[in-house]
């Protein structure tokens, strides 16, 4: 793939009060080449586990507003609760 334009954590799951969405995740968006985190929507997901596996997935939206750098991702696989806490690669 191309040089990454952001690397993000992955915080936890998107929650609700009685549910958990698995395929939902809120990445907490460190460092980034766009100054917003509303330019990131529809960039592709990446992230590596320690076994070697990898999970692709894209950004939809944006969370809070964009006010905190937190983006919303959903991945075509699930991400396992190991990967909370993990690097994700963010390509425009």
């Amino acid at each position: 793939m191309k040089n990454p334009t952001g690397i993000g954590v992955v915080m936890g799951y998107r929650r609700g009060s009685n549910t958990q969405y698995p395929r939902q995740v809120l990445i907490k968006v460190v460092n980034s080449l766009t100054k917003k985190v509303d330019n990131l929507v529809g960039a592709k997901l990446l992230v590596k586990d320690t076994y070697g596996n990898e999970y692709h997935g894209r950004v939809v939206k944006v969370h809070a507003r964009g006010r905190n750098n937190v983006v919303i991702g959903v991945f075509n696989r699930n991400l396992p609760g190991q990967a909370i806490g993990a690097e994700v690669l963010i390509y425009k």
